[in-house]
Protein backbone atom coordinates (compact mmCIF):
# COMPACT_ATOMS: atom_id res chain seq x y z
CA UNK A 1 0.00 0.00 0.00
CA UNK A 2 1.57 3.27 -1.46
CA UNK A 3 1.79 6.63 0.47
CA UNK A 4 -0.02 9.56 -0.60
CA UNK A 5 1.02 11.98 -2.92
CA UNK A 6 0.98 13.45 -6.05
CA UNK A 7 1.75 10.57 -8.40
CA UNK A 8 -0.63 7.81 -6.95
CA UNK A 9 -3.38 10.74 -6.07
CA UNK A 10 -5.77 12.49 -9.34
CA UNK A 11 -5.24 15.98 -7.98
CA UNK A 12 -4.54 19.84 -9.20
CA UNK A 13 -1.50 22.12 -9.35
CA UNK A 14 -2.33 25.92 -8.42
CA UNK A 15 -0.43 29.20 -8.92
CA UNK A 16 1.53 30.18 -5.72
CA UNK A 17 -1.00 33.02 -4.61
CA UNK A 18 -1.02 32.37 -0.49
CA UNK A 19 2.00 32.18 1.72
CA UNK A 20 1.63 30.32 5.03
CA UNK A 21 3.54 30.35 8.51
CA UNK A 22 2.22 27.16 10.09
CA UNK A 23 1.71 23.47 8.94
CA UNK A 24 -0.68 22.31 11.89
CA UNK A 25 -3.51 21.04 11.79
CA UNK A 26 -5.90 23.94 12.69
CA UNK A 27 -4.98 25.33 9.37
CA UNK A 28 -4.61 22.53 7.54
CA UNK A 29 -8.97 21.37 8.81
CA UNK A 30 -9.80 25.11 8.54
CA UNK A 31 -7.89 27.69 6.32
CA UNK A 32 -6.33 25.36 3.50
CA UNK A 33 -10.02 23.14 3.20
CA UNK A 34 -11.84 26.93 2.59
CA UNK A 35 -8.70 27.88 0.00
CA UNK A 36 -9.64 24.18 -1.72
CA UNK A 37 -13.09 24.84 -1.70
CA UNK A 38 -13.02 28.17 -3.48
CA UNK A 39 -9.99 26.40 -6.11
CA UNK A 40 -13.00 24.18 -6.69
CA UNK A 41 -16.50 26.23 -7.00
CA UNK A 42 -15.03 29.74 -7.71
CA UNK A 43 -11.73 28.94 -9.75
CA UNK A 44 -9.45 31.08 -7.23
CA UNK A 45 -6.75 29.47 -8.42
CA UNK A 46 -4.51 29.79 -4.83
CA UNK A 47 -1.65 27.55 -4.44
CA UNK A 48 -0.05 27.27 -1.07
CA UNK A 49 3.44 27.42 -0.17
CA UNK A 50 3.54 26.70 3.64
CA UNK A 51 6.44 27.81 5.74
CA UNK A 52 7.57 26.12 8.85
CA UNK A 53 7.47 28.80 11.53
CA UNK A 54 9.91 27.09 14.45
CA UNK A 55 12.81 24.68 13.78
CA UNK A 56 10.79 21.86 14.82
CA UNK A 57 7.74 20.88 12.83
CA UNK A 58 5.75 18.80 10.15
CA UNK A 59 7.31 20.19 6.83
CA UNK A 60 9.07 17.16 5.73
CA UNK A 61 6.52 14.67 6.19
CA UNK A 62 4.52 17.47 4.28
CA UNK A 63 7.10 17.59 1.27
CA UNK A 64 6.93 13.29 1.18
CA UNK A 65 3.44 13.95 0.50
CA UNK A 66 3.60 16.63 -2.01
CA UNK A 67 1.39 19.01 0.44
CA UNK A 68 -1.34 16.59 0.15
CA UNK A 69 -3.50 15.37 3.39
CA UNK A 70 -6.98 13.57 3.93
CA UNK A 71 -9.47 15.67 6.02
CA UNK A 72 -12.58 14.19 7.70
CA UNK A 73 -15.32 16.43 8.94
CA UNK A 74 -17.68 14.70 11.40
CA UNK A 75 -20.44 16.60 12.73
CA UNK A 76 -23.97 17.77 12.46
CA UNK A 77 -24.80 19.28 8.79
CA UNK A 78 -28.15 20.05 7.73
CA UNK A 79 -29.67 18.29 10.54
CA UNK A 80 -27.77 15.16 9.93
CA UNK A 81 -25.33 13.38 11.76
CA UNK A 82 -22.32 13.31 8.82
CA UNK A 83 -18.72 12.01 8.72
CA UNK A 84 -16.96 12.77 4.85
CA UNK A 85 -13.59 12.67 4.04
CA UNK A 86 -11.97 14.09 0.62
CA UNK A 87 -7.96 14.75 -0.11
CA UNK A 88 -6.77 18.69 0.13
CA UNK A 89 -4.45 20.11 -2.71
CA UNK A 90 -3.80 23.24 -2.23
CA UNK A 91 -0.91 22.93 -0.71
CA UNK A 92 1.91 22.76 -2.99
CA UNK A 93 5.01 22.98 -1.00
CA UNK A 94 6.77 23.22 2.26
CA UNK A 95 9.79 25.16 3.03
CA UNK A 96 11.83 25.02 6.70
CA UNK A 97 13.19 28.40 6.62
CA UNK A 98 15.68 27.31 9.31
CA UNK A 99 17.71 24.88 6.63
CA UNK A 100 16.41 27.08 3.81
CA UNK A 101 16.55 30.50 4.55
CA UNK A 102 17.28 31.48 0.87
CA UNK A 103 14.47 29.74 -0.14
CA UNK A 104 12.33 30.81 2.08
CA UNK A 105 13.47 34.64 1.09
CA UNK A 106 12.88 33.75 -2.44
CA UNK A 107 8.97 33.66 -2.00
CA UNK A 108 9.10 37.63 -2.04
CA UNK A 109 10.16 37.62 -5.29
CA UNK A 110 7.30 35.65 -6.59
CA UNK A 111 4.69 38.56 -8.63
CA UNK A 112 1.52 36.12 -8.36
CA UNK A 113 1.81 36.14 -4.08
CA UNK A 114 -1.13 38.00 -2.51
CA UNK A 115 -1.67 37.00 0.45
CA UNK A 116 -0.19 35.68 3.71
CA UNK A 117 -2.24 33.47 6.53
CA UNK A 118 -0.74 32.42 9.66
CA UNK A 119 -1.15 30.49 13.00
CA UNK A 120 2.03 30.58 15.03
CA UNK A 121 -0.08 29.61 18.07
CA UNK A 122 -0.92 32.41 20.40
CA UNK A 123 2.91 33.30 21.74
CA UNK A 124 3.89 33.55 17.66
CA UNK A 125 2.39 37.27 17.47
CA UNK A 126 5.29 38.46 19.73
CA UNK A 127 8.40 41.11 19.40
CA UNK A 128 11.56 39.83 20.16
CA UNK A 129 14.52 42.01 21.11
CA UNK A 130 17.20 39.52 19.78
CA UNK A 131 15.94 39.44 15.64
CA UNK A 132 17.91 41.41 13.28
CA UNK A 133 17.74 41.74 9.65
CA UNK A 134 20.28 39.48 9.02
CA UNK A 135 19.54 36.96 10.80
CA UNK A 136 18.84 33.29 8.78
CA UNK A 137 16.08 33.07 10.15
CA UNK A 138 15.24 35.75 12.83
CA UNK A 139 13.75 33.80 15.28
CA UNK A 140 9.89 35.61 16.10
CA UNK A 141 6.99 35.34 12.53
CA UNK A 142 6.69 38.62 12.65
CA UNK A 143 10.85 39.07 12.27
CA UNK A 144 10.83 36.72 9.69
CA UNK A 145 7.90 37.79 7.80
CA UNK A 146 9.05 41.77 7.98
CA UNK A 147 12.51 40.14 6.17
CA UNK A 148 10.48 38.86 3.99
CA UNK A 149 8.09 41.99 3.04
CA UNK A 150 11.30 44.13 2.99
CA UNK A 151 13.05 41.42 0.13
CA UNK A 152 9.41 41.96 -1.60
CA UNK A 153 9.97 45.93 -1.23
CA UNK A 154 13.28 46.04 -2.89
CA UNK A 155 12.24 43.70 -5.21
CA UNK A 156 9.49 45.52 -6.61
CA UNK A 157 11.10 48.93 -6.03
CA UNK A 158 8.14 49.18 -3.84
CA UNK A 159 5.17 49.36 -6.19
CA UNK A 160 1.92 49.36 -4.85
CA UNK A 161 -0.06 46.44 -6.23
CA UNK A 162 2.62 44.16 -4.64
CA UNK A 163 1.72 44.64 -1.34
CA UNK A 164 0.07 41.71 1.10
CA UNK A 165 -2.92 40.91 2.29
CA UNK A 166 -2.10 39.59 5.86
CA UNK A 167 -5.07 37.71 7.90
CA UNK A 168 -3.56 35.87 11.08
CA UNK A 169 -5.60 33.23 12.40
CA UNK A 170 -3.67 33.06 16.10
CA UNK A 171 -6.09 33.58 19.21
CA UNK A 172 -5.41 36.94 20.24
CA UNK A 173 -7.43 39.92 20.31
CA UNK A 174 -6.55 42.30 17.14
CA UNK A 175 -4.32 40.19 15.93
CA UNK A 176 -3.41 42.06 12.48
CA UNK A 177 -2.90 45.46 14.49
CA UNK A 178 -0.71 43.77 16.52
CA UNK A 179 1.02 42.10 14.13
CA UNK A 180 1.30 45.32 12.10
CA UNK A 181 2.62 47.06 15.20
CA UNK A 182 5.89 44.55 15.42
CA UNK A 183 6.24 44.40 12.07
CA UNK A 184 6.72 48.60 12.40
CA UNK A 185 8.39 48.39 15.67
CA UNK A 186 10.97 46.18 13.72
CA UNK A 187 11.08 48.72 10.56
CA UNK A 188 11.86 51.41 13.07
CA UNK A 189 14.67 49.10 14.65
CA UNK A 190 16.41 47.67 11.39
CA UNK A 191 16.44 50.84 9.81
CA UNK A 192 14.57 50.46 6.88
CA UNK A 193 13.64 53.69 5.81
CA UNK A 194 10.19 56.09 5.61
CA UNK A 195 9.72 54.79 2.08
CA UNK A 196 9.63 50.92 3.07
CA UNK A 197 6.82 52.12 6.28
CA UNK A 198 4.96 53.72 3.98
CA UNK A 199 4.61 51.15 1.68
CA UNK A 200 3.26 49.07 5.02
CA UNK A 201 0.80 51.31 5.55
CA UNK A 202 -0.48 52.19 2.39
CA UNK A 203 -0.29 48.90 0.30
CA UNK A 204 0.02 46.21 2.74
CA UNK A 205 -3.63 45.05 4.42
CA UNK A 206 -3.66 43.64 7.61
CA UNK A 207 -7.05 41.81 8.65
CA UNK A 208 -8.28 41.10 12.40
CA UNK A 209 -9.66 37.92 12.19
CA UNK A 210 -11.98 35.49 14.57
CA UNK A 211 -11.58 32.03 13.43
CA UNK A 212 -13.53 28.99 15.28
CA UNK A 213 -13.78 24.98 14.21
CA UNK A 214 -12.74 22.51 16.80
CA UNK A 215 -10.35 20.24 14.91
CA UNK A 216 -9.42 17.36 17.01
CA UNK A 217 -6.34 16.27 14.30
CA UNK A 218 -4.63 13.58 13.83
CA UNK A 219 -6.85 10.87 14.88
CA UNK A 220 -4.06 7.94 16.10
CA UNK A 221 -6.52 5.71 17.49
CA UNK A 222 -8.81 5.38 14.18
CA UNK A 223 -5.68 4.72 11.95
CA UNK A 224 -5.52 1.50 10.99
CA UNK A 225 -9.44 1.45 10.50
CA UNK A 226 -9.24 4.48 8.45
CA UNK A 227 -5.80 3.60 6.50
CA UNK A 228 -7.83 0.39 5.01
CA UNK A 229 -10.60 2.86 4.37
CA UNK A 230 -8.68 4.81 2.00
CA UNK A 231 -6.50 2.38 0.21
CA UNK A 232 -3.42 4.33 1.08
CA UNK A 233 -1.21 5.59 4.17
CA UNK A 234 -1.71 9.20 4.82
CA UNK A 235 0.74 10.58 7.62
CA UNK A 236 -1.22 13.65 7.87
CA UNK A 237 -5.44 12.69 8.15
CA UNK A 238 -6.59 15.60 10.21
CA UNK A 239 -10.28 15.24 11.42
CA UNK A 240 -12.03 18.78 12.07
CA UNK A 241 -16.18 19.36 12.73
CA UNK A 242 -18.60 20.49 9.88
CA UNK A 243 -18.90 23.94 11.85
CA UNK A 244 -16.48 26.67 10.65
CA UNK A 245 -16.74 30.56 11.40
CA UNK A 246 -14.41 32.76 9.89
CA UNK A 247 -14.74 36.53 11.00
CA UNK A 248 -12.18 38.62 8.56
CA UNK A 249 -12.15 42.54 9.44
CA UNK A 250 -10.79 44.36 6.62
CA UNK A 251 -11.49 46.84 3.35
CA UNK A 252 -13.65 45.61 0.87
CA UNK A 253 -11.09 44.47 -1.59
CA UNK A 254 -10.21 41.72 0.99
CA UNK A 255 -13.89 40.58 0.15
CA UNK A 256 -13.22 40.91 -3.30
CA UNK A 257 -10.39 38.89 -4.25
CA UNK A 258 -11.48 36.31 -1.41
CA UNK A 259 -14.60 34.39 -3.31
CA UNK A 260 -16.18 32.65 0.11
CA UNK A 261 -19.42 33.63 -0.45
CA UNK A 262 -19.10 32.09 -3.95
CA UNK A 263 -18.86 28.99 -2.44
CA UNK A 264 -21.23 29.13 0.28
CA UNK A 265 -18.69 29.41 3.35
CA UNK A 266 -19.20 30.99 6.66
CA UNK A 267 -16.99 33.50 6.09
CA UNK A 268 -18.05 37.26 7.36
CA UNK A 269 -16.22 40.51 6.30
CA UNK A 270 -16.78 43.46 8.53
CA UNK A 271 -15.41 46.86 9.55
CA UNK A 272 -16.30 45.64 13.15
CA UNK A 273 -15.66 42.48 14.26
CA UNK A 274 -16.38 42.82 18.31
CA UNK A 275 -19.81 41.77 17.67
CA UNK A 276 -18.71 38.30 16.38
CA UNK A 277 -16.49 37.79 19.09
CA UNK A 278 -19.07 39.31 21.90
CA UNK A 279 -21.79 36.66 20.46
CA UNK A 280 -18.83 33.71 20.44
CA UNK A 281 -17.84 34.17 23.67
CA UNK A 282 -21.60 34.96 25.43
CA UNK A 283 -23.08 31.84 23.60
CA UNK A 284 -20.86 29.22 22.87
CA UNK A 285 -18.24 29.80 25.68
CA UNK A 286 -21.06 31.14 27.94
CA UNK A 287 -23.17 28.43 27.02
CA UNK A 288 -20.84 25.83 27.63
CA UNK A 289 -19.67 27.56 31.44
CA UNK A 290 -23.66 27.68 32.09
CA UNK A 291 -23.83 23.97 31.50
CA UNK A 292 -20.67 22.69 33.46
CA UNK A 293 -22.30 22.67 37.09
CA UNK A 294 -25.70 21.98 36.50
CA UNK A 295 -24.92 19.50 34.01
CA UNK A 296 -22.63 17.40 36.03
CA UNK A 297 -24.62 17.94 39.41
CA UNK A 298 -27.61 16.88 37.80
CA UNK A 299 -25.70 13.41 36.91
CA UNK A 300 -24.22 13.95 33.33
CA UNK A 301 -20.96 13.67 32.24
CA UNK A 302 -20.45 14.96 28.83
CA UNK A 303 -21.74 17.63 26.76
CA UNK A 304 -23.82 15.81 23.96
CA UNK A 305 -25.70 13.86 26.58
CA UNK A 306 -26.78 17.27 28.50
CA UNK A 307 -28.40 18.19 24.80
CA UNK A 308 -30.02 15.26 24.83
CA UNK A 309 -31.50 15.18 28.17
CA UNK A 310 -34.67 17.32 28.43
CA UNK A 311 -34.40 18.39 31.68
CA UNK A 312 -30.85 20.09 30.98
CA UNK A 313 -31.17 20.56 27.65
CA UNK A 314 -33.99 22.78 28.02
CA UNK A 315 -32.51 24.69 30.43
CA UNK A 316 -29.30 25.60 28.19
CA UNK A 317 -31.75 26.32 25.54
CA UNK A 318 -33.68 28.37 27.38
CA UNK A 319 -30.31 30.24 28.62
CA UNK A 320 -29.61 30.93 25.16
CA UNK A 321 -32.60 31.81 23.48
CA UNK A 322 -34.51 33.87 26.21
CA UNK A 323 -31.37 35.49 28.57
CA UNK A 324 -28.02 35.44 26.57
CA UNK A 325 -29.46 36.22 22.93
CA UNK A 326 -31.46 39.27 23.95
CA UNK A 327 -28.45 40.99 25.50
CA UNK A 328 -26.53 40.98 22.13
CA UNK A 329 -26.86 43.91 18.85
CA UNK A 330 -26.80 41.35 16.04
CA UNK A 331 -29.79 40.89 14.13
CA UNK A 332 -32.21 38.40 15.86
CA UNK A 333 -31.73 36.03 12.70
CA UNK A 334 -27.75 35.77 12.99
CA UNK A 335 -28.28 35.03 16.66
CA UNK A 336 -31.18 32.34 16.40
CA UNK A 337 -28.42 30.64 13.10
CA UNK A 338 -25.46 31.02 15.49
CA UNK A 339 -27.50 29.33 18.44
CA UNK A 340 -28.88 26.30 16.67
CA UNK A 341 -25.06 25.86 15.16
CA UNK A 342 -23.63 26.16 18.86
CA UNK A 343 -26.43 23.65 19.75
CA UNK A 344 -25.48 21.42 16.91
CA UNK A 345 -21.54 21.33 17.41
CA UNK A 346 -22.75 20.44 21.39
CA UNK A 347 -24.56 17.27 20.45
CA UNK A 348 -22.16 16.55 18.11
CA UNK A 349 -21.78 12.42 18.21
CA UNK A 350 -18.05 12.47 16.31
CA UNK A 351 -16.46 14.68 19.13
CA UNK A 352 -17.11 13.74 23.50
CA UNK A 353 -16.48 16.54 25.40
CA UNK A 354 -16.27 15.64 29.16
CA UNK A 355 -17.91 18.39 31.00
CA UNK A 356 -15.00 18.01 34.31
CA UNK A 357 -12.42 18.57 31.27
CA UNK A 358 -13.97 21.93 30.50
CA UNK A 359 -14.76 22.86 34.34
CA UNK A 360 -11.25 24.60 34.37
CA UNK A 361 -11.08 27.81 36.55
CA UNK A 362 -14.58 27.66 36.12
CA UNK A 363 -14.90 30.94 38.41
CA UNK A 364 -13.50 33.37 35.97
CA UNK A 365 -14.85 31.66 33.39
CA UNK A 366 -18.42 33.07 34.63
CA UNK A 367 -16.85 36.18 35.64
CA UNK A 368 -15.47 36.68 31.75
CA UNK A 369 -18.60 34.65 29.76
CA UNK A 370 -21.46 34.58 31.72
CA UNK A 371 -21.78 37.72 34.29
CA UNK A 372 -21.17 40.20 31.30
CA UNK A 373 -24.94 38.92 30.16
CA UNK A 374 -26.40 38.42 33.63
CA UNK A 375 -25.28 42.20 33.82
CA UNK A 376 -26.44 43.18 30.25
CA UNK A 377 -30.30 41.64 31.10
CA UNK A 378 -30.25 43.42 34.81
CA UNK A 379 -30.02 46.91 32.19
CA UNK A 380 -31.59 46.30 29.58
CA UNK A 381 -34.91 44.47 30.99
CA UNK A 382 -34.66 45.79 34.22
CA UNK A 383 -34.82 42.10 35.99
CA UNK A 384 -32.90 39.31 36.66
CA UNK A 385 -32.37 36.30 34.48
CA UNK A 386 -33.37 33.21 36.41
CA UNK A 387 -31.15 30.60 34.61
CA UNK A 388 -27.99 32.13 34.56
CA UNK A 389 -28.37 32.91 37.92
CA UNK A 390 -29.33 29.42 38.72
CA UNK A 391 -26.08 28.75 36.90
CA UNK A 392 -24.19 30.95 39.14
CA UNK A 393 -25.67 29.04 42.15
CA UNK A 394 -24.90 25.91 40.95
CA UNK A 395 -21.38 27.01 40.33
CA UNK A 396 -21.17 28.03 43.88
CA UNK A 397 -22.72 24.24 44.88
CA UNK A 398 -20.03 22.63 42.31
CA UNK A 399 -17.41 24.55 44.82
CA UNK A 400 -18.91 22.45 47.66
CA UNK A 401 -16.50 19.49 45.73
CA UNK A 402 -19.01 17.06 46.29
CA UNK A 403 -21.77 14.96 44.31
CA UNK A 404 -23.86 12.76 45.56
CA UNK A 405 -21.70 12.18 47.97
CA UNK A 406 -18.61 11.61 46.05
CA UNK A 407 -15.93 13.83 45.94
CA UNK A 408 -15.19 16.18 42.73
CA UNK A 409 -11.51 17.01 41.82
CA UNK A 410 -11.98 20.39 41.64
CA UNK A 411 -9.31 22.66 39.36
CA UNK A 412 -8.83 26.31 39.96
CA UNK A 413 -6.43 28.88 41.33
CA UNK A 414 -5.21 27.88 44.56
CA UNK A 415 -6.97 30.71 46.18
CA UNK A 416 -10.20 29.95 45.02
CA UNK A 417 -10.50 26.96 46.20
CA UNK A 418 -9.10 27.80 49.73
CA UNK A 419 -11.99 30.34 49.65
CA UNK A 420 -14.57 27.87 48.96
CA UNK A 421 -13.71 25.64 50.98
CA UNK A 422 -13.84 27.83 53.93
CA UNK A 423 -16.91 28.88 52.91
CA UNK A 424 -18.39 25.56 52.63
CA UNK A 425 -16.97 24.76 56.45
CA UNK A 426 -19.73 27.10 57.47
CA UNK A 427 -22.07 25.07 56.30
CA UNK A 428 -23.99 28.56 56.33
CA UNK A 429 -26.22 28.39 52.96
CA UNK A 430 -27.10 32.80 53.65
CA UNK A 431 -23.04 33.22 54.29
CA UNK A 432 -21.69 31.21 51.54
CA UNK A 433 -23.97 33.10 48.77
CA UNK A 434 -23.12 36.77 50.46
CA UNK A 435 -19.46 36.26 50.82
CA UNK A 436 -19.18 34.54 46.93
CA UNK A 437 -21.41 37.55 45.66
CA UNK A 438 -19.90 39.89 47.17
CA UNK A 439 -16.29 39.14 47.00
CA UNK A 440 -15.14 41.57 44.03
CA UNK A 441 -11.72 39.71 43.52
CA UNK A 442 -14.07 37.00 41.70
CA UNK A 443 -16.31 39.55 39.90
CA UNK A 444 -14.46 42.99 39.64
CA UNK A 445 -17.86 44.00 41.38
CA UNK A 446 -19.84 43.16 44.28
CA UNK A 447 -22.80 41.27 43.11
CA UNK A 448 -25.24 41.40 46.23
CA UNK A 449 -25.46 45.44 45.20
CA UNK A 450 -27.98 44.25 42.80
CA UNK A 451 -31.26 44.66 43.77
CA UNK A 452 -32.88 41.01 44.07
CA UNK A 453 -29.61 38.94 43.09
CA UNK A 454 -28.83 37.71 46.19
CA UNK A 455 -32.04 36.61 47.44
CA UNK A 456 -32.67 34.61 44.02
CA UNK A 457 -29.36 32.75 44.22
CA UNK A 458 -29.79 32.16 47.55
CA UNK A 459 -33.06 30.51 46.99
CA UNK A 460 -31.62 28.08 43.88
CA UNK A 461 -28.23 27.30 46.21
CA UNK A 462 -30.70 26.07 49.22
CA UNK A 463 -32.57 24.50 46.85
CA UNK A 464 -29.80 22.46 45.07
CA UNK A 465 -28.22 21.74 48.71
CA UNK A 466 -31.64 20.35 50.32
CA UNK A 467 -33.49 18.93 47.53
CA UNK A 468 -30.55 17.91 44.98
CA UNK A 469 -29.86 19.32 41.59
CA UNK A 470 -32.50 16.52 39.96
CA UNK A 471 -35.49 17.74 41.64
CA UNK A 472 -34.47 21.24 41.89
CA UNK A 473 -34.24 21.96 38.13
CA UNK A 474 -36.99 20.14 37.04
CA UNK A 475 -39.14 22.62 39.40
CA UNK A 476 -37.34 25.86 37.47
Amino acid sequence: MGTLNRSTANVNTYAERILQFGEGNFLRAFANWMIHEMNKKANFDAGVVVVQPIDQGLVKILNDQDGLYTLYLNGIKNGKAISEHEIIDCIQRAINPYDNFAGYLANAKNPDLRFVISNTTEAGIAYNAEDTLEDTPQKSFPGKLTALLYKRFQEFSGASDKGLIVIPCELIDRNGDNLKRIILQYAKEWKLGEEFVNWINEDNIFCNTLVDRIVPGYPRDKMDAITKELGYKDNLVVEGEQFHLWVIEGPKEVKEEFPSEACGLNVVFTDDMEPYRTRKVRILNGAHTSLVPVGYLYGIEKVRESLEDTVVGGFLKGAIFNEICPTLDLSEEELNQFSNDVLDRFRNPYLEHALMSISLNSVSKYKTRVLPSVLEYVKRKNELPNRLLFSLAALIAFYKGERNGEEITLKDDEKVLEFFKTQWATNDIAKITQAVLSNSNFWATDLTQINGLQEKVQAHLNAIITQGMQKTLENL
